[in-house]
């Protein structure tokens, strides 16, 4: 991906390269990430690793879905972006969630890839940029996102639901990470599409 001179970067951590597919020996966590049943077709599924992780703003500004934090299972492989925040707690939940894949403990998904959220304006201390960068290198890629002052201020969409960013007021960082994804998600064959679990309801996220 090229950026213009004036596009705010996206991150150190775009594009890491890590393993495409689950790799043999590897144990699975203790505690993992639940699963849903989904339609089988190519849209993209964005998968919290943890609660306020971002997944509902991801999944508007991607034009995706987002799974409230479970494993998306269809009939072919769901693609799934999942995404963290950068505090200790989400990268230990991104952590696990890659430890999870690779061990074959998850549906047979196509893992695009690990978002970064950060949990706070400014640069990562030195110990949690140690951290991401080893968490990043459990996923296939990796982007760090800048921090966006502006989805701080987003108003509720509807009485009692935390801020979602609107799809016309999505940031010009996440912008170009959709244009990143299209690019690496070419559109394939639709197979009939089963229903989807009437039990997800997507949660609404903050920034906070």
């Amino acid at each position: 991906m090229t950026a213009s001179a004036t596009a705010p970067r996206i991150g150190e951590l775009d594009h890491a390269s890590g393993p495409a597919a689950p790799q043999p020996g590897i144990t699975a966590p203790a505690y993992g990430l639940d699963v849903v049943d989904v339609p089988a077709d190519d849209r993209l599924w964005v998968l919290g690793a943890h609660g306020g992780a971002g997944e509902t703003t991801l999944a508007v500004a991607l034009s995706g879905t987002g799974t409230d934090r479970r494993w998306p299972r269809a009939d072919q492989p769901a693609r799934v972006l999942l995404v963290a925040r950068t505090h200790l707690t989400g990268l230990r939940a991104a952590q696990r969630a890659a430890q999870q894949w690779a061990a074959g403990a998850t549906p047979d998904v196509e893992l695009v890839g690990l978002a970064l959220l950060p949990d706070a304006p400014g640069r990562l201390p030195k110990e949690l940029r140690d951290v991401a960068r080893i968490v990043a290198g459990g996923f296939p890629r990796s982007w760090s996102l800048p921090w966006e002052e502006d989805l701080r201020l987003a108003e509720p969409k509807l009485p009692g639901e935390l801020p979602v960013i609107d799809a016309a007021d999505v940031p010009r960082s996440l912008r170009r990470l959709a244009t990143d994804l299209a690019g690496l998600l070419p559109a394939r064959p639709h197979p009939t599409d089963s229903p989807l679990d009437r039990s997800t309801h997507p949660h609404q996220e903050g920034q906070s």
